[in-house]
């Protein structure tokens, strides 16, 4: 069963058409490069896969929930079984990294404090932050806050992930080290579906390109 499966799919922002016949299959643990201009439908066609726009017209299922007619009520669902990674991090600065990661937790039905707390230590440790625990957000580096991203994107053990530009305002050794993370995620069988302006990432971490051109993808 593929994870992903758009055919003939249309996409508008705002009354204007960003995308048209899109085809789109995505398989397990694949690697998947969006690549194009800025305003070329990347976002737009993220934003469609965790139910954030509407699909216009065509055929649309993610993880089995068909996306043409899914109900309000149905996305945290969806939702909690994708990680998403944003470009400008959404971290809650008013509380620490281990809050920050506790809060979606807590927000998605986990109630044993002793379970969660020794799972938020786990993953803080998969991505090389166990230490930056008690740290809050504005206290981090770039690099640093986009691993604790990253930690909160694998917090329910995701089937894909979903990267705007993770790398987008990072100097190149931080990215470095961030795209070595998101590569072995995929190595370990999570999709990873990025959007990048980098064209070196996709040959330094082999992966599926698409381009995103004059509103269609090839």
């Amino acid at each position: 069963m593929a994870l992903i499966e758009y055919k003939n799919v249309a996409i508008h922002q705002a009354d204007q058409i960003v995308l048209h016949d899109v085809n789109l299959k995505v398989e397990n643990g694949e690697m998947i490069y969006l690549l194009g201009k800025v305003g070329s439908g990347k976002s737009s066609l993220m934003k469609t896969i965790y139910g954030a726009l509407p699909i216009a017209s065509g055929e649309a299922r993610v993880l089995e929930y068909d996306m043409t007619k899914i109900r309000r009520r149905k996305l945290p669902y969806l939702r909690r079984r994708l990680g998403i990674i944003f470009q400008d991090y959404k971290l809650l600065t008013d509380r620490s990294v281990e809050e920050n990661l506790l809060f979606v937790l807590r927000a998605t039905g986990w109630k044993d404090k002793k379970l969660m707390h020794a799972h938020v230590h786990e993953i803080l440790e998969q991505v090389g932050m166990e230490t930056k625990a008690y740290k809050k957000p504005y206290e981090l580096s770039g690099g640093e806050q986009q691993r604790v991203v990253i930690a909160r994107a694998l917090l329910n053990s995701p089937e894909m992930i979903l990267a705007d530009e993770p790398t987008g305002n990072l100097d190149a050794e931080t990215g470095k080290e961030i795209m070595d993370l998101l590569y072995a995620i995929s190595q370990a069988g999570i999709t990873v579906l990025m959007s990048t302006h980098n064209l070196n990432w996709p040959e330094q971490y082999p992966g599926r390109k698409l381009l995103f051109e004059n509103g269609k993808i090839h």
